[in-house]
């Protein structure tokens, strides 16, 4: 994707639906709650084994993002409503879990 490629807006698409518009005209439309479910931070991921410590079923079902900003030049910072935050989410990873979750495959 390289680092040209950013997002242009974020937007509440829907009651669980996140939407981002990217500088290269895609849009990318990702469940909230399985967003948060795919954090790759070291409280939600074993950071020397790789597994997963989250389990699908401690994220509430209405969970939502309070605030989302920008880390660096590839990345969001999102705080949940479940009190979640230290979760980074790269551009490329959220561009992946958009393909996945289009196509019906699991990321």
């Amino acid at each position: 994707m390289g680092d040209t490629v950013r997002p242009t807006g974020i937007r509440q698409a829907g009651p669980r639906e996140l939407a981002i518009d990217w500088s290269d005209g895609e849009r990318s439309v990702l469940d909230v709650v399985g967003l948060r479910r795919a954090c790759r931070c070291a409280v939600c991921i074993d950071e020397w084994t790789g597994g997963q410590i989250l389990q699908p079923d401690q994220v509430p079902e209405d969970v939502r993002p309070r605030r989302i900003d920008l880390v660096g030049r590839y990345a969001l910072s999102i705080d949940w409503s479940d009190g979640h935050s230290s979760g980074i989410y790269t551009f490329d990873l959220l561009r992946k879990l958009a393909a996945a979750e289009s196509s019906g495959e699991k990321p």
